[in-house]
């Protein structure tokens, strides 16, 4: 499954996560792809709530996002048995967690 996300005037495909372990790879991947930390996921409902996650040896940080990517609410470093209850994790058991695929310009040479 696969939805489509509008935000301003640009729409973008959105991934489906479909376990906790891709998460911890999602954002690393992010990471190093783009150079900037974290990664934005959104649960899918009519509020469509994004956070940004970023990887930290002790857990993830999590930023609850506005509609305008600001955030709003910062939670440092929530360890695994923290993270477990968290609204992105349950969102996740519920096929309602989604991110966009990292875009890229590969070295031209």
């Amino acid at each position: 499954m696969h939805i489509l996300a509008s935000t301003g005037r640009t729409t973008a495909l959105l991934l489906p996560v479909r376990a906790p372990e891709d998460l911890e790879y999602l954002v690393k991947e992010s990471e190093i792809v783009t150079g900037l930390p974290g990664r934005t996921f959104v649960i899918a409902g009519a509020d469509r709530l994004a956070y940004r996650l970023q990887w930290h040896p002790l857990g993830f940080q999590v930023e609850r996002l506005d509609s305008d990517a600001r955030t709003l609410h910062v939670q440092q470093q929530l360890l695994l048995f923290e993270f477990l209850d968290h609204p992105l994790l349950e969102a996740l058991h519920a096929g309602q967690l989604f991110t966009a695929p990292i875009e890229f310009d590969p070295p031209r040479g």
